[in-house]
């Protein structure tokens, strides 16, 4: 038992070195916690605090929401009642995530979010149309650029497998990049996807009006990159 806490402590701190290289997606969240505050806001514009009970999902997306309010009353709200939620993970989604976390305290760069909340090691999840093939789908999606999403917005697929992780014990330390992930750039209204798989073709889509990115990166255009360029992107082209 000592010797596998020592191998983890080990890994861990492998992995925040590494990762603190270069820029890098929040891993995405599938369980959250029951006993702090999660952040609801509705398409209303109402502002729903308390705990979340449960979260009721099909193939993916977001059905029902079940939370007690600061006044102790049981609420239900639809999947399409929500435009937004701050949500706390729990378990081992939390410990997954915590280097991701630490690592962007420090490396913050242009967003619209609440700072303070996200400080906090919560997730932020938000409604968007997105196109999947030929048709046009409205999905509560989890942003995994946080910290840097004023200008491109970077969605988890939740149909991506993912290319690589590192696990000891059974705990997931360092999740791998997905192979897909939704984007939408500043004023756009739909998400499209980018897969791994035609990064190259779409690197030059994505990020056509920054040409000082295009020419750092003519060759040896790598999947694992993906997130550093999103940041880049802000900081070469960002608009002040």
């Amino acid at each position: 038992m000592k010797t596998t806490k020592i191998a983890l402590l080990s890994l861990i701190c492998f992995c925040v070195y590494n990762q603190g290289i270069a820029q890098h997606f929040v891993p995405p969240v599938s369980t959250y916690s029951h006993q702090k505050v999660s952040y609801l806001y509705l398409e209303d514009g109402t502002e729903v605090i308390g705990t979340i009970k449960d979260l009721d999902r099909k193939k993916g997306q977001l059905e029902e929401v079940k939370i007690l309010d600061q006044n102790d009353k049981k609420v239900n709200f639809e999947g399409d009642e929500i435009a937004y939620m701050y949500l706390p993970p729990s378990g081992l989604d939390k410990f997954a995530s915590a280097t991701d976390f630490m690592n962007d305290a420090t490396q913050w760069g242009k967003t619209d979010l609440d700072a303070d909340i996200l400080g906090k090691e919560y997730v932020y999840l938000e409604k968007s149309e997105v196109r999947v093939k030929k048709k046009t789908f409205t999905l509560m999606m989890q942003v995994v650029n946080p910290t840097f999403c004023e200008l491109i917005r970077v969605y988890h697929d939740p149909l991506a497998s993912e290319t690589m992780s590192v696990g000891v014990a059974g705990i997931t330390v360092v999740g791998g990049l997905d192979k897909s992930y939704y984007v939408k750039k500043a004023g756009d209204e739909v998400a499209f996807i980018v897969e791994k798989k035609s990064y190259d073709e779409q690197f030059k889509l994505i990020f056509s009006d920054c040409p000082e990115l295009i020419a750092k990166y003519k060759e040896g255009l790598r999947w694992a990159d993906f997130p550093t360029h999103v940041w880049e992107y802000a900081q070469l082209c960002g608009q002040e």
